[in-house]
C-alpha cells in the first residue's frame, strides 16, 4: 500500500425492498419458517424498528441474505447477518440462493438450509430446548427456553455492527470482522477484539487466515503497573447511544467524546466499515423515515497513516495510493502506468501496465526505456533497499534511473534519498 505523507517526493451491496409482517409481541414459536423469494415475509419487532429475514442483493441475481435489518428507513441497513462455515456455504460465500429456509427448531435454534435440503448455517450449538424466538426492539434476536433463560442471541455473535444496549466481553472473545467490500458480506480483511489484557484492537488479517498485522488502532486500556484493576472488561454500547471500555474497577474510557442526541429521535449504530474505519453513525427516527445515516466519530484518525505495517499491504492494495476522503475514508489509486489487478475492488493491487528489470536494460543498451512520475508527499513505507545521504532530488532521481531494480525514489527531508 501506499500512503500519502508531508514533506515527501516521489519519482515514480445496495439491498432491495422486501415486504414484512408484523407480530405483535416479535415471538415466533418453534416450527416457524421463511423462505427466500422475491415477496418473502420477516418477523418483525414489535416497535417495527427491525427485522429478520431474507434480503435480496440487488448485484448477485437470485441470491439472498439472511439477516438483520433496520425496516423503517429506505436502505434497510443490515445490522446482522449469517456468515456461513466455509465448510457448509456454497463457496464461503454468505448469501443463499432463491428457495433456501431459515426454521426454528427446538433442538438446533436457527437452521438455515439450501432448496435442496442442505443445511448452510445454524445458530451456536443449543444447550436446552428452544420455546420460541424474540426479535427485539433492540436489534436483538433471542432464542429462549421454556423458562425465558437466553440459549443464543445475534449480539453474542456480531458481524460488523454494534447496536445501543449491546456489550463485547472480554472472556468471549468475540471478534468484529469487516465484510470485503459494500455489497459483499463475506469476511474481510479487518477486525475488532477486545483482546484478554482489556486492549481494544483493530488489525489488519492476511486471508484466508487470521493471522494479524501489528495493530493500526489500541485504546490503551491495559492494566497499569500500580492497579490491575485498569484493565478494560468490556465494550459497551449503552441505550443512550455512547461507546466506552468498561474498566475492572468500572471507570469508563470513552472512544469519543462526541454529544448525541436522544435515541428516542435517533438510530444509532457502530460499524467496522470494509475499508478498516470503524464509524458510529445516527440516523433520524422522522415519521416519513427520510434522512440519511451520519458519520459522528471514527477511529483511527487517518487510517492511511495507522495501517502502515512491516507486513499487509495496508488499506489499500500493494502498489496502490492511500488517500484520506473529507470524511475520514479512505480511497485508493493505482498510480499512472499501473492499473487494478482485479478491476472491480477499487480497493485491490495494481499492476505495473509495461514490463521493468534488468533484462529490458540489456536488451536496449543506451536506449531511455523509462521517465518518472511525480508524486508529492507520498511514500512506499518498508520497501526501502536503498539509503542515500546526503542527497540532493537530483541526484537522488538520476540513481534510480541509473539503477535498473529501481522503481521507486523517495527524496525526504531536504537530504535523503
Amino acid at each position: 500500500m501506499v500512503l500519502v505523507l508531508p514533506h515527501l517526493i516521489v519519482f515514480l451491496l445496495v439491498l432491495l425492498p422486501i415486504s414484512s409482517i408484523a407480530q405483535n409481541n416479535g415471538n415466533v414459536t418453534v416450527g416457524n419458517s421463511l423462505t427466500a423469494t422475491d415477496n418473502t415475509t420477516s418477523w418483525l419487532s414489535p416497535s417495527g424498528d427491525f427485522a429478520f429475514g431474507f434480503r435480496p442483493l440487488s448485484n448477485q441475481k437470485d441470491l439472498f441474505l439472511l439477516s438483520i435489518w433496520f425496516d423503517k428507513i429506505p436502505d434497510k441497513t443490515v445490522v446482522w447477518y449469517a456468515r456461513a462455515d466455509k465448510s457448509l456455504s456454497i463457496g464461503g460465500a454468505n448469501p443463499v440462493p432463491r428457495g433456501s429456509k431459515v426454521e426454528l427448531d427446538a433442538d438446533k435454534g436457527l437452521v438455515l438450509t439450501g432448496p435442496q435440503g442442505d443445511e448452510l448455517w445454524r445458530s451456536n450449538t443449543i444447550v436446552g430446548t428452544v420455546s420460541y424466538g424474540v426479535m427485539s426492539n433492540t436489534g436483538n434476536f433471542v432464542l429462549q427456553d421454556s423458562n425465558f433463560n437466553n440459549l443464543w442471541q445475534s449480539f453474542e455473535d456480531p458481524k460488523d455492527t454494534l447496536l445501543p444496549s449491546q456489550t463485547v466481553e472480554r472472556s468471549a472473545g468475540v471478534v468484529l470482522y469487516s465484510r470485503q467490500s459494500e455489497t459483499n458480506f463475506s469476511k474481510g480483511r479487518f477486525l475488532l477484539k477486545l483482546q484478554d489484557d482489556g486492549d481494544l484492537l483493530l488489525n489488519t488479517i492476511n486471508l484466508p487466515t487470521d493471522n494479524a498485522n501489528d495493530p493500526y488502532y489500541n485504546s490503551g486500556t491495559v492494566a497499569s503497573v500500580n492497579d490491575s484493576g485498569t484493565a478494560g472488561k468490556q465494550l459497551v454500547f449503552n441505550n443512550s447511544g455512547y461507546i466506552y471500555i468498561l474498566r475492572e474497577n468500572n471507570q469508563t474510557f470513552l472512544l469519543s467524546q462526541v454529544k448525541l442526541d436522544s435515541t428516542a429521535d435517533f438510530y444509532y449504530r457502530a460499524t467496522l466499515n470494509f475499508d478498516g474505519v470503524f464509524t458510529q453513525y445516527s440516523h433520524p427516527k422522522t415519521s416519513d423515515a427520510n434522512g440519511s445515516w451520519t458519520s459522528l466519530w471514527s477511529m483511527p484518525d487517518n487510517i492511511c497513516l495507522a495501517t502502515v505495517s512491516n507486513s499487509g499491504s495496508g488499506t489499500c492494495g500493494y502498489n496502490s495510493i492511500c488517500t484520506l476522503k473529507s470524511d475520514r475514508r479512505p480511497k485508493c489509486d493505482c498510480p499512472i502506468g499501473y492499473s487494478l489487478l482485479d478491476p472491480n475492488d477499487q480497493y485491490g493491487s495494481c499492476q505495473p501496465e509495461f514490463i521493468q528489470g534488468c533484462q529490458e536494460d540489456k536488451l536496449s543498451p543506451g536506449k531511455d526505456l523509462y521517465s518518472f512520475e511525480v508524486l508529492i508527499n507520498t511514500d512506499w513505507p518498508n520497501a526501502d533497499y536503498a539509503f542515500l545521504k546526503p542527497y540532493t532530488e537530483d541526484q537522488c532521481q538520476q540513481s534510480c534511473m541509473e539503477d535498473c531494480m529501481c522503481a521507486v525514489a523517495i527524496f525526504r527531508l531536504g537530504d535523503s534519498c
